[in-house]
């Protein structure tokens, strides 16, 4: 394994069965004068039946992942009332659904007895860990790869237990 961080398309390419996504934060690098999160917030929204105009090349990357048979998942534990940004997640989620991803949405609330990473993270067939780390501010500050069993373990059980817990993405309302 190279001591580089691979690049995503890199990462799941490795993935032979399962590439799994743990998300705990509750804003993300969030511009609020442009790009995605501007335009949802001025009130913009995916028109589901217009695929052409938001399938992009990341979901190309977890549909082909899938189409290989590798099962993607993502759960998100989320503060409730939801924040701002997890109302702009939870309106794009489906473009994830139908690239071929499976998400699910846990209440902080009912995440307070799971012993948790202090990263996000992508575990990648239960041994290669792509640690996701962020400032304050939720800007990228850069990932870092891990094969430590140790900390797999804890990444696998923590996310079995959050996605056992979580809310499925069309059963999942927020208000």
């Amino acid at each position: 394994m190279p001591s580089s961080v691979p690049t995503f398309p890199e990462l799941l390419g490795m993935a032979e069965s399962a590439a799994i996504h743990l998300e705990m934060r509750d804003s993300y690098a969030v511009d609020y004068e442009q790009g995605p999160f501007a335009d949802w917030r001025a009130g913009f929204r995916h028109n589901a039946a217009d695929r052409a105009s938001w399938w992009r090349p990341w979901l190309d990357l977890i549909h082909e992942t899938a189409s290989r048979g590798v099962v993607v998942r993502r759960a998100r534990i989320v503060s409730e009332p939801v924040s701002e940004y997890t109302r702009f997640l939870y309106d794009g989620t489906f473009t994830n659904v139908a690239a071929g991803e499976q998400v699910r949405w846990l209440p902080r609330r009912q995440a307070s007895d799971i012993a948790l990473p202090g990263n996000d993270f992508w575990l990648i067939d239960g041994r290669l860990i792509r640690w996701n780390h962020f400032t304050g501010e939720g800007a990228s500050a850069g990932g870092e790869i891990s094969q430590d069993p140790t900390a797999a373990k804890l990444c696998a059980e923590a996310f079995e237990t959050v996605w056992e817990r979580g809310t499925p993405h069309d059963a999942y309302k927020i208000s």
